[in-house]
């Protein structure tokens, strides 16, 4: 009677277990130390013990691990320059949702192939978040498929639910028991209170079903998130970031009695998928993030090695360029940063 509720699988392949990949690539005293400071730092942040910039940064997506362990290299050197004013914390992300259909990410499709050799990918983007941490860089990525928490959420200091998920109850029971702060997205169409609600949600107890360690199916029961917040980051109805769009999203949530706990997305709907805006979005709100730390907590952009975004069909790739969301480069990157850094620190 199998094929009464499996006759469109067309193969079936034995995953790893967590236990077994955790084994495989325990994690280190060094990184453990990144991870614990990077989920501190962030905390305080939405919390408002911490009055520095939140800065999510890094690849639109992970796909090259050498490229990777470059970029992270690059941004560790520059966080120390700059910690005093601000939290960064790279973007690692291995999990790509799409719309209709396309690269699903490194996880699912390591080899960039349709080959999904995801035991494979697992592996890679353990190796990668485990190396990252070992810098000294804390790392964010955003938990797409509700099992891979297991796999990779130590090696975690952040994450966010993407404007496709936002709305799930799958991820808002997710991100309940996640041990990391959550930032989630509004949606595509722009509609904030989605986004608000999913705070609210993963806040409270939740029960679901997941996997342990061990690859066993089980009942997991929550304590609840308190750690979240919101990220504005436009829609098809164009950006949200704009001092009123904040002001208005800050009054919702002051009547929650929380403060802080707005970050803007400079890229996505907020540029209308021109990488270069994010220039122009962050630099636009810095100064009233200077005048009012107390409702905008950070930033996200998207950067790579090299700028723009490539196009892939089992040719070479160029080094350090993005296959999906076209990233600014490291000299932009870099730049935007420092003057930052400065304009902070005058005041």
């Amino acid at each position: 009677m199998d094929h009464l509720y499996n006759e469109r699988i067309v193969s079936q392949t034995p995953l790893i277990t967590p236990g077994e990949l955790l084994e495989q690539i325990p994690i280190t005293d060094k990184a453990a130390e990144a991870v614990i400071a990077g989920r501190r730092a962030c905390r305080e942040a939405i919390a408002g013990d911490d009055p520095r910039l939140l800065l999510i940064i890094g690849p639109c997506s992970i796909h090259d691990e050498k490229g990777a362990i470059e970029y992270a290299q690059r941004l560790a050197d520059l966080e120390k320059r700059v910690n005093k004013t601000m939290i960064i914390v790279m973007r690692v992300y291995f999990e790509k949702p799409r719309t209709t259909v396309g690269w699903k990410g490194l996880i699912n499709d390591p080899d960039l192939n349709g080959s999904f050799q995801m035991n494979k990918g697992l592996v890679i983007a353990r190796k990668i978040l485990m190396e990252i941490n070992e810098l000294g860089l804390s790392c964010a990525t955003e938990f797409l498929d509700p099992l891979v928490p297991a796999y990779l959420s130590d090696l975690v200091s952040w994450c966010a639910i993407g404007a496709r998920t936002t709305e799930s109850q799958i991820h808002r029971q997710m991100a309940s028991g996640l041990s990391m702060p959550v930032g989630f997205k509004n949606s595509t169409s722009g509609d904030v209170g989605v986004a608000l609600n999913a705070m609210q949600s993963a806040a409270e107890k939740h029960s679901f079903i997941g996997v342990d360690a061990e690859g066993q199916i089980k009942v997991m029961v929550t304590s609840g998130n308190p750690d979240t917040h919101v990220i504005l980051r436009g829609g098809v109805q164009g950006a949200n970031c704009g001092i009123n769009h904040i002001e208005e999203t800050a009054r919702t949530i002051n009547k929650k009695g929380k403060k802080r706990q707005i970050m803007i997305d400079c890229s996505h709907g907020n540029t209308g998928g021109e990488y270069i805006g994010q220039l122009s979005v962050f630099n636009q709100l810095l100064p009233f993030y200077i005048e009012n730390p107390d409702e905008v907590l950070g930033m996200m952009m998207e950067s790579n090695l090299f700028p723009g975004k490539q196009a892939f069909n089992g040719n070479d790739l160029r080094y350090g360029v993005s296959v999906t969301d076209p990233c600014i480069g490291w000299p932009e990157t870099e730049s935007i940063i420092i003057e930052a850094d400065r304009r902070m620190k005058d005041g």
